[in-house]
């Protein structure tokens, strides 16, 4: 049965905090519900900090019975900034699939996660990843299935490059220059997400824009999110890997997706067995407000059934 602990609007919501989670790294992170409800860690994408996922959101899991825990990742927002930099040349390497060695790894994002629940004293949560984050998610379930009570994984790909792949027409902007000054990236960002965002529900301008000055003022690195770049371009097929999770798993895409195409969905989707495929007609490579409650509704059930089980 699924919980309804409380309205979104009277969700208790946490002040921004630090946690080490080892290796040197600190992530801020933020929680929203109650620490009594199921644990539920929330993992954005690519260059994203906590707060693309969008507050109103996380007050909806959380009345829905969650205890909802929302992160920056290493080397964005305020947490760690690491070392180690990245050229345009090694970018157009791995693009191109050729051996290129990484500052870090899809697992040491994983890890940084696991260092986040132990913070917590969770030792096990649901995990719901969006694009890289749904990337990350995955490699929980494979590496540590004991700590993971579900799976989702929202736009995202098994790692095989036949699949999930991006428009052409987006290479230019994942390979531009993100250091030009806030203004520049602000403007740059807008341009993004009419470009990638969901086409059934378009970005409002005036919101993309506000988000971006925000994602700049919390400490926007754009040699970090090359880092993140570049553990995401190297990363392994994760799909032998895939068919040995058992957890509870639920997929959902776009089917006008530019970013990570339908069929990294699909194929994630058919790796792991019993896993639900979601396909949001209008969802592209964003979390429009108007598909909320399908996502956190579709979140809920998947939970669910962790607890069958």
């Amino acid at each position: 049965m699924s919980p309804t602990s409380s309205r979104p609007s009277e969700v208790a919501v946490s002040e921004e905090l630090l946690a080490p989670v080892g290796s040197g790294v600190e992530l801020c992170y933020q929680t929203f519900g109650d620490p009594d409800d199921e644990p539920l860690l929330l993992l954005m994408g690519l260059g994203g900090p906590m707060t693309w996922w969008d507050p109103a959101l996380c007050r909806t899991l959380a009345a829905l019975g969650f205890f909802v825990v929302r992160f920056d990742s290493r080397d964005t927002g305020r947490s760690t900034k690491v070392p180690g930099r990245v050229t345009r040349t090694q970018l157009v390497r791995a693009f191109a699939g050729r051996r290129v060695r990484a500052p870090y790894s899809l697992v040491d994002l994983a890890e940084d996660a696991f260092g986040l629940l132990d913070h917590l004293g969770v030792g096990s949560a649901h995990v719901v990843g969006t694009s890289m984050g749904g990337m990350v998610v995955q490699t929980m379930a494979i590496e540590r299935p004991e700590r993971v009570r579900s799976l989702t994984s929202i736009m995202s790909t098994t790692g095989r490059r036949t699949v999930g792949w991006q428009s052409p027409r987006l290479l230019p902007m994942l390979l531009a220059d993100r250091s030009a000054g806030r203004e520049a990236y602000v403007a740059a960002s807008a341009a993004t997400w009419a470009m990638i965002g969901s086409p059934g529900f378009p970005p409002d301008q005036d919101t993309a824009r506000a988000r971006a000055r925000q994602t700049w003022d919390r400490g926007f690195d754009p040699q970090g999110v090359l880092r993140q770049m570049l553990a995401v371009l190297t990363q392994p097929d994760r799909t032998p890997g895939l068919r040995g999770v058992r957890v509870p798993t639920l997929v959902v895409h776009g089917p006008g997706d530019r970013m990570v195409h339908v069929s990294g969905g699909r194929a994630t989707a058919s790796a792991v067995p019993g896993a639900e495929l979601l396909l949001v007609e209008g969802m592209g490579h964003d979390l429009p407000p108007a598909l909320h409650d399908t996502i956190a509704g579709a979140i809920r059930r998947v939970a669910d059934r962790a607890g069958e089980a």
